[in-house]
């Protein structure tokens, strides 16, 4: 035991220090749950275990593998295609296979119930009715707004994958189609399950869409144990086995690859080059391609330009046009802080000699997959705890009444969406960060130089296409953000997410859809930028 605090004196150093402030200060939310668990379930959790908790796993289950293969298979393979392959309007489909991150999935499956619903478009003009209203249905609805995670940071790689490799491999006899599955794939894991880690998250956490859809999963239950049966304990207690099976994930995918890295070598790298294939297969590529655009974009983004259509003259004022500033103004400034959280997440961890606090830092990773909801009350008890001691010492011993400080203002709401969001800046920059290996730093040092030096000169250029997808990811998040929103925000302030859920509550779906149409429009131009940034790197 002496010998243990021995060596933590020896090892700890002012980023372990750091480290573990940044730590507390993220996990306090997550924290203050788990605390929660400790009074019991509700009166209803008995029940709840018998009759419904077996529904809840065995969809959520469902999901999870149905959602996995679409967005692996679209997401991938779309990547793939538009960096190795030449196809028509290649450019146009680079940016267009992330567009469907701007529609939130609950605006994508009220869309395609209009679409398909009686009276729909494709009754009219196929004179089919088709009932999408089911578990497979919401998988396509999920897979198809989800899968821009996988295409991002997978394309990212590829990008930046040296075509040496595929020339060293076609000079073994290795073929196109066998370079792929044996080679590149692999190399290509820290990227593509980082992005899947993100879908499953947002999966799990799903509850527009699911609810819409008549889908018993964990998060329709949780909201259910809260808001209709009014227990916050059984409702805490699904969210802690909600995320206990999200650790498990993100544990087995650390085990699997601990020991594997994945790195290339700088010198002598060269971009892939794309092949020109035959008119045939470049067409049959492009189709691919064109069906998550299709699915994921451009049908719901007609069936709601429609609506817009409708609507548009009683829905757009003055009014509406400062909410859109404003959800504008709080995603950007949210996503910076969530990034530079996220960065400091990783290389303190990186620069400390705990090999303990490493697995701490993890911790961050939770609150993707805590429902926005639980991460308000998370945040809210120790706020208003502090906000009630702060209002006792002023009236006790300055004899001065004041309100509350911290609760109600904008900036309890960054710090919640900071801790939701947090996992969806990690992973790119994670992925790309082990992409560098250890040598660039390791020399850095050898040289004298300090590690804050090293990352700014060397590590920071490097991981710039990788920082600026975070920052877009969080930012798209953010503005769809609904139920954390609903309960944290200001009174004086507000969002198009919960502008459209208004519209949507009142049973004014049709007027909904404008709001929609901004949340989608102000994610175009720096989803555009990202893609700018990516092919440029």
């Amino acid at each position: 035991m002496k010998k243990i605090f021995i060596n933590i004196k020896r090892d700890t150093n002012k980023w372990s220090i750091l480290l573990l402030t940044i730590v507390l200060f993220i996990g306090i939310p997550i924290i203050t749950i788990f605390i929660n668990l400790i009074y019991g379930p509700g009166e209803t959790w008995g029940h709840l275990v018998k009759n419904l908790l077996s529904d809840y796993l065995i969809n959520s289950f469902f999901l999870i593998i149905g959602t996995s293969f679409f967005t692996l298979l679209f997401g991938v393979l779309s990547a793939w295609i538009v960096v190795r392959y030449q196809i028509p309007f290649r450019k146009q489909m680079q940016w267009l296979l992330i567009l469907p991150l701007a529609i939130p999935s609950y605006i994508t499956a009220y869309s395609y119930a209009g679409i398909f619903d009686y009276g729909g478009f494709f009754e009219k003009i196929f004179n089919l009715k088709i009932d999408i209203m089911n578990h497979f249905g919401l998988i396509l609805v999920l897979s198809f707004s989800l899968y821009p995670y996988v295409y991002v940071t997978t394309r990212a790689f590829f990008l930046n994958q040296s075509k040496n490799i595929i020339e060293a491999s076609k000079l073994l006899g290795a073929g196109e189609r066998k370079t792929f599955l044996k080679l590149i794939l692999p190399l290509a894991r820290p990227a593509f399950i980082g992005g899947l880690t993100l879908v499953l998250m947002e999966v799990l956490n799903d509850y527009g869409a699911a609810k819409y859809f008549g889908i018993n999963t964990f998060t329709t239950g949780i909201f259910r144990a809260w808001f209709s049966l009014e227990e916050l304990e059984t409702a805490i207690y699904l969210a802690a086995l909600l995320v206990l099976i999200i650790f498990i994930i993100i544990l087995l995918e650390k085990r699997q690859r601990r020991r594997i890295g994945y790195f290339n070598a700088v010198k002598n790298h060269q971009q892939i080059k794309r092949i020109k294939t035959s008119k045939i297969k470049q067409i049959l590529l492009f189709i691919f391609v064109l069906i998550p655009v299709l699915i994921g974009f451009l049908l719901p983004l007609f069936q709601l330009m429609f609506w817009a259509f409708l609507t548009f003259k009683e829905v757009l004022t003055l009014d509406f046009l400062y909410i859109a500033f404003q959800s504008l103004g709080i995603s950007l400034f949210s996503a910076i802080v969530t990034v530079l959280f996220a960065l400091f997440l990783i290389y303190f961890s990186k620069w400390n000699r705990l090999k303990y606090v490493k697995s701490i830092a993890k911790i961050g990773m939770l609150g993707y997959a805590i429902p926005g909801a639980v991460i308000a009350v998370g945040v809210l008890i120790p706020t208003l705890f502090i906000d009630k001691n702060i209002v006792l010492f002023f009236n006790d011993f300055l004899n001065i009444k004041i309100g509350f400080i911290i609760n109600g203002t904008i900036l309890v709401l960054i710090y919640a969406y900071m801790i939701r969001y947090l996992a969806v800046a990690y992973s790119p920059i994670e992925a790309s960060s082990l992409k560098l290996g250890k040598s660039l730093s390791e020399t850095s040092k050898l040289l004298g130089k300090g590690n804050l030096y090293t990352f700014k000169k060397i590590e920071f250029p490097l991981l710039k296409p990788a920082i600026l997808s975070a920052l877009i990811l969080v930012f798209v998040d953010v503005m769809k953000e609904l139920p954390l929103t609903l309960i944290l925000k200001p009174y004086h302030i507000n969002t198009l997410a919960v502008k459209a859920y208004e519209y949507a509550s009142d049973e004014m779906i049709v007027e909904a859809a404008l709001p929609s149409l901004f949340i989608i429009f102000t994610g175009i131009l720096p989803i555009l930028f990202l893609n700018k940034v990516i092919s440029k790197n």
